[in-house]
């Protein structure tokens, strides 16, 4: 992402910032940086109507400058285009005030985002897209019997590149159905790992696959590239690292990374400190529930503790509409980063921000155990109901009943110290 203007208050945090996406992941980030009431201005192409004095109608589509107030986001990882709508905000020669519109902004194409609060969630994405992890991507390629995907991971998005799916016949004697379907079968993922897999960019390519599937197929891979004579697989031949993964769909890319052979090739991608984390929290909550608490309610109780070592959040909790949640969220980030905490912000778009949201979005690993939060509140709450009785049962009692009751309770006390 590149930053061609910013323009924020010191005093209000409000302003504008205009960005040039130049890669697919910039794109992501776009899409978390919206939320609506944001205006946002890019240039797009509106079909304009005009009437003559004689009467007769043209229309023609015009390229213009328009600022929208965004009512709602889409993002098309597929297109690579994020969709923006609602009501034309600024005066426009061909668009009246209130007129509804849907702007498209794809990569390459400059926009503005204009905020009535940039908060440090909106600033530290800015500054993550602007300013990307030393440290290549990776891709990925996942296989079981005639289904494998071919795909992309960035920071924050994994993006599938191809989808094959082949009906894979049976073994039989005296037939070569089987071997010419697998042949065909690995002629199609060949192809794909050449066209969409930059080389020049990535770091590795796992392949993984339940048996000895992965080392067939690198196997054909490597034959294949000499007699085609294909260079940029001979090259990079040594950045293919063989790994198990138990189906060829998309998910089990996690298991790959959770390996700690393939994690120290790609030790430092942002998702493999993700993955780790997560695994961390998930382990604690089996062995030790009383250092893993998840749940804002527990997670912001624990961090008045000053008890938060990790804390573990979803970027889709920033993306609320209502201020309120939003500001919460925003607030318990920096309260924990103020207090020497790690943070990590999971992006939905991977399996691994997909689990963190199963259990409310929001996990916290702690630097000591605590006790169980709830059962502290009955305590409290019972001791606080148990002291307001007995304070408004004194208050109804004459003045010679309270001294008689003052007496009576000196005279148990004198009675425990042995008196």
């Amino acid at each position: 992402m590149k930053l061609i203007k910013k323009s924020i208050s010191a005093k209000d945090a409000s302003g504008s910032i205009t960005l040039l996406p130049q890669t697919p992941e910039d794109l992501w980030h776009t899409y978390n940086l919206l939320q609506t009431t944001d205006h946002v201005r890019c240039t797009t192409l509106r079909k304009v109507t005009k009437e003559s004095s004689t009467g007769s109608v043209t229309s023609s589509k015009v390229r213009m400058n328009l600022t929208i107030e965004v009512t709602k986001v889409e993002f098309d990882k597929e297109a690579l285009q994020v969709r923006i709508s609602g009501p034309n905000s600024a005066e426009s020669q061909f668009v009246r005030m209130g007129a509804f519109h849907t702007l498209t902004l794809e990569l390459d194409r400059q926009f503005t985002i204009e905020k009535e609060c940039w908060d440090a969630i909106f600033l530290d994405r800015i500054e993550e897209a602007c300013n990307p992890e030393v440290g290549a991507d990776v891709a990925c390629v996942v296989m079981s019997g005639g289904l494998a995907h071919v795909c992309l991971v960035t920071g924050s998005v994994t993006v599938t590149k191809a989808r094959i799916d082949m009906n894979i016949p049976k073994k039989r004697t005296g037939s070569s159905a089987h071997s010419k379907a697998i042949v065909k079968f690995y002629d199609a993922i060949y192809r794909a790992v050449l066209n969409y897999i930059p080389f020049d960019k990535i770091k590795c390519v796992l392949v993984g696959s339940p048996g000895f599937q992965r080392d067939d197929f690198f196997k054909y891979l490597v034959a294949e590239s000499i007699r085609r004579d294909d260079r940029i697989l001979i090259k990079s031949k040594e950045k293919f690292v063989l790994c198990h993964a138990s189906s060829g769909h998309k998910h089990s890319i996690e298991e790959m990374f959770s390996d700690p052979n393939i994690a120290s090739r790609v030790t430092e991608t942002k998702l493999v400190k993700e993955v780790e984390a997560l695994n961390r929290f998930m382990r604690l909550l089996d062995t030790h529930p009383d250092k893993a608490y998840y749940g804002f309610g527990h997670v912001q109780k624990a961090n008045d503790e000053l008890a938060i070592d990790t804390l573990l959040i979803t970027d889709e909790l920033f993306l609320s509409s209502d201020v309120a949640t939003r500001k919460q969220y925003v607030m318990l980030v920096e309260s924990v980063r103020e207090r020497g905490g790690n943070v990590y912000v999971f992006s939905t778009m991977h399996v691994s921000g997909q689990q963190l949201q199963q259990v409310s979005g929001v996990a916290a690993i702690l630097r000591y155990p605590l006790p169980d939060l709830d059962e502290l509140e009955d305590i409290a709450a019972n001791h606080e109901a148990y002291n307001t009785v007995e304070y408004e049962s004194d208050e109804e009692l004459t003045e010679a009943e309270r001294q008689k009751k003052a007496e009576a309770r000196m005279r148990e006390e004198m009675k425990d110290m042995g008196f």
